[in-house]
C-alpha cells in the first residue's frame, strides 16, 4: 500500500512499511524512510506507483480551470476528493483526486485552506481582487521583462533614467524599475554602474556626482523659500573701532572682522567683530527653520550652496562701505608684552573700512613686510604687524599647552574654474590647481583671532551657567577624535580650556546657536540663563548636534569627493602622465604637487616616507579611481614625520577615491576636508 502525505507544504508519496494509530513508516522511492503523523497522510491507495501519482496528478492540476472550479465548489467546507467528483466525474480516482489536492492548494486566492485537506470557498469579491492583483503582477512582469530586455540592449528607457539615483543609491527593492536593473545586469553581465553607462543613463561623471548628493541631502531642491531678512530691532551704539575682513576673494558670507585700537599708547585693545543675525533671526521664525534644515554651507570648487539665502546673507554680511550690526569681542593688551589685562562682548554697530582679499594680498603682505624686514605700502599696515605679532604670541602660547609645535607641511589647494563661479559648473570646465602654505601670515592672523574669540566666548557661557555647543579633544593620543557637545571641556588639540564656534554665524548654524547664547550673556550678564534661548540639558541642543554632525560629514565628503574628480580632470587636461609621491602605507601615495592620494602599484613593500615617481595608467571619473604604477624611486626611505598635523576639520591622514555603489546600495566613502576657511589650528 502506497500514502500521499504533506510535510511542510509540500506533497510526497511512498510505500507504506508499517502502521500504528498516529502515525505511519514510510519508504520513499529515494530509500529514505519517514515517520509521517497519521494527520498528514492525505491519500492511501494501491496503484499507480508514487512517482506516477505525483507526475500525473500535477499534470491534471494544471489542466483545472480554477473559475469552474470554484463555480463547482460548495459553499461549506469541502474535501479535496469532494471537489474531485464534481470537476472530473462521481467515480474519480486517486490521480484525479490528488490533481484536485494540488491545484486547490497552489490557489489561496480561489479557495482557503482549512486543514486536513479541507478548503472552503473564498468569498467572490476576494476572488476577484486576487485576480486583479494577479493581472497587475503580470503585468508589472512583462514591463519589467520589456525594460531589462531594453537596457541589456544598450537603450535606457524613460522610468528608469527618471529614477536613476533612487535605483542606484535608495532603492525600492520591490520596485519594477530596480528589478529590472537587476535582471539586465545578469542579461547583460555587467556591473549596474557600467550597464547604466552603456545604456546612456548617465552621461556625464560631474552630474552623476553632483545629482546623487542633492538627491541624498537636498531630495525637495536645493531653493529658498521666499524670506525677507528680519530687521535688527535693537538700537545699537556705534564703535569707535575701524574693522576690516580677510577672505579669499569669493567669500560672500563675510563673518568676521578685525580691528586694533590704541597703538603706540602702550595699551592696545584688539576687536574681533562677528556679523550678528542672532540679533535679528529669533529661534524657531521661517528663516531659522532654513538655516537648521541645511544646517551648514556646502562648498565646492565653482560653486556653492549656502545656508542661507543671498538676500537674507546680504542683510547681514560684514561687507565694506557701511555700519554693521555685529558682536564684538574687545581684548585689552599690554602692546610690548601683548599679556591679555581683560575683555569685554559688545553688541554694536561697528564700520567696516575694508574686505581684504588675501588670493590678493599673500604675495604683498607677507612676515617680513608684518614684522618690518621690508616695506610695507598697503592698508591698515600698522595694524596688521599687530595683529601678526598678536598672533604668533598666541599661537605660541597655545603649543605651550598642546605640548607640542604644530607643524603646516602641506599647502592648501585653490580650485579655480573658467565659469568664475558664475553659474553651476556643468563638469567639463577648465579647472586651475592653486596652492597657498598653511600658515601664511595672513591665514594666521585670522585663524588665531577666531580662536580667541571661539575659546573665550567659550569661557564666559561655561563661567554664566549657559550651555553652548562645545568642540573638545581629550588628548592627542592616536585615534582621539574631537568631538560635539555641550560641556565645556578641553580641546587639547586646539590648546584651549574649551572651544566653541561660534564666529561664522552666515554659513553654519551650530554657530547661530551659540551666538543666541552669546547675545544673551552681553544683553543680561549674570541673570543671562533665565532669558537664553536655550537651557541647561535642553534636548535640542543635543538634537541640533546630531543633524549638524551629520550634516557637516556628508557636505564635507562631497566636497572631498567632488575636489578628487576635478583633480583628476586637472590630470587629463594638462596630459600629465607622471607624478611624485612620497609613500604612505598599504601602496598608498600622495602626490607632491597636487591634493591627491591613491595606490600605486609597486609601492606596497616601500617604507613609509619614501619619495618616487608614479606613472597614471587610468582614471576613472565615476568611481574616481586612480590607476598607477611605480616608476622609480628618488630616495631612501625617510622616518616619517611624526608631527604631521591636519587643521582642526581634517582630522584624517588621506582622503582615498570616492567609493561609488556598484551594488547598488553602498555608501560614498571620502575623507573630510579642510575647512574652507581656516579659522581652527590643526588638532
Amino acid at each position: 500500500m502506497f500514502a500521499l502525505f504533506d510535510e511542510a507544504g509540500k506533497f510526497l508519496a511512498g510505500r507504506v512499511m508499517s502502521e500504528a494509530e498516529s502515525s505511519m513508516q514510510i519508504e520513499l522511492d529515494s530509500g529514505k524512510r519517514v515517520k509521517v503523523k497519521a494527520a498528514n497522510v492525505l491519500l492511501k491507495f494501491d496503484k499507480p506507483a508514487p512517482a506516477e501519482l505525483l507526475a500525473e496528478g500535477q499534470r491534471l492540476a494544471q489542466e483545472i480551470d480554477l473559475d469552474l472550479a470554484w463555480e463547482f465548489a460548495p459553499e461549506g467546507e469541502f474535501a479535496f476528493a469532494d471537489l474531485a467528483r464534481d470537476y472530473f466525474d462521481a467515480k474519480a480516482g486517486v490521480t484525479h483526486q490528488a490533481a484536485a489536492l494540488f491545484r486547490l492548494f497552489e490557489a489561496p486566492h480561489y479557495f482557503r485552506r482549512m486543514g486536513r485537506g479541507q478548503f472552503k470557498k473564498a468569498p467572490e469579491e476576494i476572488v476577484k481582487a486576487a485576480l486583479l492583483g494577479l493581472e497587475r503582477k503580470r503585468q508589472q512582469a512583462l514591463q519589467i521583462e520589456a525594460w531589462a530586455e531594453e537596457l541589456a540592449a544598450g537603450r535606457c528607457p524613460d522610468a528608469i533614467r527618471e529614477q536613476i539615483y533612487k535605483i542606484l543609491f535608495k532603492p525600492d527593492k520591490n520596485g519594477p524599475e530596480y528589478k529590472a536593473v537587476v535582471e539586465a545586469t545578469k542579461r547583460a553581465q555587467k556591473a549596474p554602474l557600467d550597464l547604466l553607462k552603456g545604456a546612456g543613463a548617465i552621461t556625464s561623471a560631474y552630474q552623476f556626482h553632483w545629482k546623487r548628493f542633492l538627491f541624498e541631502n537636498f531630495p525637495k531642491g536645493t531653493g529658498f523659500p521666499a524670506l525677507t531678512a528680519p530687521e535688527i530691532k535693537d538700537e545699537l551704539p556705534l564703535s569707535s573701532a575701524r574693522a576690516f575682513s580677510i577672505d579669499d576673494s569669493a567669500t560672500t558670507e563675510i563673518d568676521d572682522a578685525l580691528s586694533v585700537q590704541g597703538l603706540g599708547t602702550g595699551t592696545v585693545v584688539f576687536g574681533i567683530h562677528i556679523a550678528a543675525p542672532g540679533l535679528a533671526i529669533q529661534p524657531d521664525s521661517a528663516v531659522d527653520k532654513v538655516a537648521r534644515e541645511r544646517l551648514s554651507t556646502v562648498y565646492m570648487p565653482g560653486w556653492k550652496l549656502t545656508m542661507l539665502p543671498d538676500e537674507v546673507v546680504q542683510a547681514y554680511t560684514l561687507i565694506e562701505g557701511r555700519d554693521c550690526p555685529a558682536v564684538s569681542l574687545y581684548v585689552t593688551l599690554d602692546e610690548a608684552t601683548l599679556a591679555i589685562q581683560g575683555s569685554e562682548t559688545r553688541l554694536e554697530r561697528v564700520a567696516i573700512v575694508s574686505n581684504l582679499r588675501h588670493d590678493k594680498l599673500d604675495a604683498v603682505i607677507t612676515e617680513a613686510t608684518l614684522t618690518g624686514a621690508a616695506p610695507a605700502d598697503y592698508a591698515h599696515a600698522a595694524e596688521l604687524a599687530f595683529a601678526f605679532r598678536l598672533a604668533q604670541a598666541l599661537k605660541a602660547q597655545r603649543e605651550v599647552v598642546r605640548g607640542k609645535p604644530e607643524n603646516f607641511n602641506r599647502p592648501d589647494y585653490n580650485f579655480r574654474l573658467d565659469s568664475g563661479g558664475l553659474s553651476e559648473p556643468e563638469g567639463g570646465e577648465l579647472v586651475s590647481i592653486g596652492t597657498r602654505v598653511r600658515g601664511a601670515p595672513l591665514d594666521l592672523i585670522v585663524a588665531e583671532a577666531m580662536i580667541l574669540a571661539n575659546s573665550s566666548w567659550g569661557g564666559w557661557l561655561n563661567e554664566l551657567g549657559l550651555p553652548a555647543i562645545y568642540r573638545s579633544q581629550a588628548s592627542l593620543a592616536p585615534g582621539v577624535k574631537v568631538r560635539m557637545g555641550t560641556k565645556a571641556l578641553p580641546h587639547a588639540g586646539m590648546g584651549v580650556a574649551q572651544y566653541t564656534w561660534a564666529t561664522s554665524p552666515l554659513r553654519r548654524y551650530v554657530d547661530l546657536v551659540n551666538q543666541w547664547q552669546i547675545i544673551a550673556c552681553a544683553r543680561h550678564g549674570r541673570t543671562a540663563a533665565l532669558a537664553a534661548p536655550f537651557k541647561p540639558k535642553d534636548a535640542q541642543l543635543f538634537s541640533i548636534i546630531s543633524g549638524f554632525d551629520a550634516a557637516y560629514t556628508a557636505y564635507n565628503g562631497f566636497q572631498s569627493g567632488i575636489e578628487r574628480y576635478w583633480t583628476l580632470r586637472y590630470l587629463q587636461q594638462n596630459a600629465i602622465t607622471e607624478l611624485t609621491a612620497s609613500v604612505m602605507k598599504d601602496g598608498l601615495v600622495r602626490a607632491d604637487t597636487l591634493p591627491l592620494v591613491f595606490k600605486a602599484l609597486g609601492c606596497e613593500g616601500l617604507a613609509r616616507g619614501s619619495h618616487v615617481r608614479v606613472r597614471i595608467t587610468g582614471c576613472d571619473e565615476m568611481t574616481l579611481d586612480v590607476h598607477a604604477s611605480l616608476v622609480e624611486r628618488l630616495d631612501e626611505a625617510q622616518a616619517p614625520d611624526e608631527d604631521v598635523e591636519l587643521p582642526e576639520d581634517d582630522e584624517t591622514e588621506a582622503s582615498g577615491p570616492l567609493t561609488l555603489a556598484i551594488d547598488m546600495n553602498a555608501d560614498v566613502g571620502a575623507d573630510e576636508p579642510a575647512d574652507t576657511k581656516a579659522e581652527a589650528a590643526p588638532t
